[in-house]
């Protein structure tokens, strides 16, 4: 059954207009009044059934349904914070993280980064990369859509995650040092609360480089802010493969 993100309160037996984009999505599909939807707003562990009540236009109104409680969110929750890859690859990344249940994307500008947003291009860069996270959640059962922070510096970002969270998350950073470990291993993932339960939930934030990777200032500099330095094998991946690989090893 076709899902629409409907950021609005959602209740039982009420009739609703579907926002402009899931009203043009259920338009493209040529859905008919009778049709069954899902609409989940990001707001509950759950999504809602719904029917298709009148086309209009440019509107469609819709019926809500039940409540199906759905739980879909890793117990892990992991913050992505990434130096933008260039061209079109940063919104494939957005698209893959949200699939994967990424609970934040920071885009970061770097030292190598090749990508350089600022201002009003920024602004609607993040709207963007909002509606290709919104589509992926629509797409992949996610009931959160994962929150696409403003553009920052790296270097403006991490004075702010060390004030606020380096105590609520751990700091992992993708680094080619030596004495970097396994992802798994730094992030304590594997720590069980006692045989047979489930993982504890706990957050961290990951910190991937650009095309190029992190120059060894900005490394130092994250490592002095608290991250610990982590590594995915000896093969060097591309920027956009590399962030996704980290998720992949940390939610599924």
């Amino acid at each position: 059954m076709p899902r629409f993100y409907c950021p609005t309160t959602l209740t039982t037996g009420a009739l609703l207009d579907l926002p402009a984009g899931a009203a043009r999505h259920v338009q493209v599909l040529r859905l008919q009044p009778g049709d069954g939807i899902t609409l989940f707003n990001g707001e509950t562990s759950g999504e809602f059934s719904a029917t298709v009540t009148q086309m209009g236009r440019s509107s469609v109104q819709v019926q809500v349904g039940d409540f199906v409680p759905t739980q879909r969110e890793p117990a892990l929750r992991v913050h992505l914070a990434v130096g933008m890859p260039a061209n079109e690859r940063m919104d494939w990344l957005v698209e893959k993280a949200t699939e994967l249940g990424v609970a934040s994307i920071q885009p970061l500008m770097t030292e190598r980064s090749v990508l350089r947003l600022s201002g009003e291009r920024a602004d609607k860069k993040v709207a963007h990369w909002h509606s290709v996270a919104v589509a992926g959640c629509e797409q992949c059962g996610g009931n959160r859509v994962p929150l696409i922070h403003p553009v920052q510096t790296l270097a403006q970002w991490l004075k702010s995650w060390g004030e606020r969270g380096a105590e609520a998350s751990t700091g992992l950073l993708l680094s080619l040092g030596g004495d970097a470990r396994g992802v798994r291993e730094a992030s304590g993932q594997q720590v069980c609360a006692a045989p047979g339960q489930p993982l504890i939930a706990r957050q961290v934030t990951f910190l991937s480089g650009p095309e190029g990777g992190l120059s060894q200032a900005e490394e130092e500099l994250a490592l002095a802010a608290g991250f610990q330095p982590v590594t995915l094998g000896p093969r060097v991946l591309r920027a956009e493969t590399a962030a996704l690989a980290a998720l992949t090893a940390l939610l599924v």
